[in-house]
């Protein structure tokens, strides 16, 4: 039998590559790593976020009695928690490495696989829960007016710049197919996949990169630029007392792989891991004074990054009289994002 000759680091990099093309929902989050954060405090590491400046005018030919006003500006930093370590530990036998399994690589893939399926899974929970500030009910037949209504709206919230994409669950992907109107359904399997993401891209209209997410909730979708959400990643250090072992990344995505044997049992262990994290990026907004004509920055930060979309649901928009308290938004926070955007109910 012809020895094999197993290079960790090589291992490591195919498994970051695999891993990254497994991913659709946290591969349209920001991707932030932590190797220039390790030894940060509390598990987090910390994300810049910039500020923004309202404008000031001055009066015309005014006598100049008054000074003109200066602001500070200054950027934010948002914490991005790690709260968990993905990992897949796989047993192999001397038979099976002999006999069963045509060398390393196949296993890493499968045990890729595996860490793609537990990123992608936590990645979505963190998408439905949230705190959509907005939430539009598209009516089932009425769907390219929702697209353009959910492009006005997300206008409306002064969306930062960036890559807009719109994750649907199965029955809104459905709907969307179906609508002659859209006419999405020539897109698929046009262009063969490379990656999961682009296997889940079903089209792009009104601005929007329409992406099938398996796991939200079929009548579920959201609307969001790239930057709305983070997904931080980090490879464990490989273990001095480990002798076979590496860490890789690829496009922000991380990992670990250690191998040792046990040789009470005949069995070598395989294992994969990563740590991960995930946040929204809320900000301060920049409105224009309906007296003065001068711009302010809002006293709150708001979510506006993402906004949720609900086939055959109802609107939830800030509302300038009570506020939505049972939704965790105060009276005076939907107010101020109301008066701001127009896109709530009249105070």
């Amino acid at each position: 039998m012809v020895h094999q000759v197993v290079k960790p680091e090589k291992i490591a990099a195919t498994a970051a590559v695999l891993l990254e093309e497994k991913l659709v929902v946290p591969a349209v989050f920001r991707r932030e790593g932590i190797d220039q954060f390790k030894g940060a405090k509390d598990d987090a590491i910390n994300v810049v976020v910039e500020g923004v400046l309202p404008y000031r005018t001055y009066g015309w030919r005014n006598n100049r009695s008054t000074e003109i006003q200066f602001d500070e500006y200054s950027e934010r930093k948002i914490q991005v928690t790690f709260g968990g370590d993905i990992y897949s530990a796989v047993r192999l036998t001397d038979e099976q490495n002999d006999f069963d399994l045509p060398g390393w690589a196949k296993l890493a893939r499968k045990q890729t696989e595996a860490l793609g399926r537990g990123l992608e899974t936590q990645a979505t929970d963190y998408l439905i829960d949230a705190p959509y500030e907005v939430t539009l009910g598209i009516p089932a037949n009425g769907l390219r007016a929702g697209l353009i209504r959910a492009r006005q709206t997300m206008n409306a919230l002064r969306v930062p710049d960036g890559a807009r994409t719109l994750l649907v669950g199965t029955d809104f992907e459905a709907a969307l197919l179906a609508d002659e109107k859209l006419n999405l359904a020539q897109n698929v399997g046009e262009a063969e996949a490379v990656s999961a993401l682009r296997n889940a891209t079903i089209g792009q209209r009104f601005g929007f990169n329409i992406v099938v997410a398996q796991e939200l909730p079929p009548t579920m979708a959201v609307a969001m630029v790239d930057s709305a959400f983070i997904f931080a990643t980090g490879a464990p250090s490989v273990p001095q007392s480990v002798p076979f072992g590496a860490s890789a990344s690829h496009n922000g995505v991380a990992l670990r792989w250690i191998r040792d044997y046990d040789s009470l049992k005949f069995q070598d262990r395989s294992i994969f891991n990563t740590y991960k994290g995930f946040r929204h990026v809320s900000d301060d907004l920049v409105g224009v004074d309906s007296d003065t004509r001068q711009a302010y920055v809002s006293q709150y930060e708001h979510f506006v990054r993402a906004i949720q979309l609900e086939l055959g649901g109802t609107d939830s928009l800030p509302n300038g009289k009570v506020g939505r308290t049972s939704e965790g938004f105060s009276a005076a926070h939907d107010a101020e994002l109301n008066a701001l955007t127009g896109l709530g109910i009249a105070a």
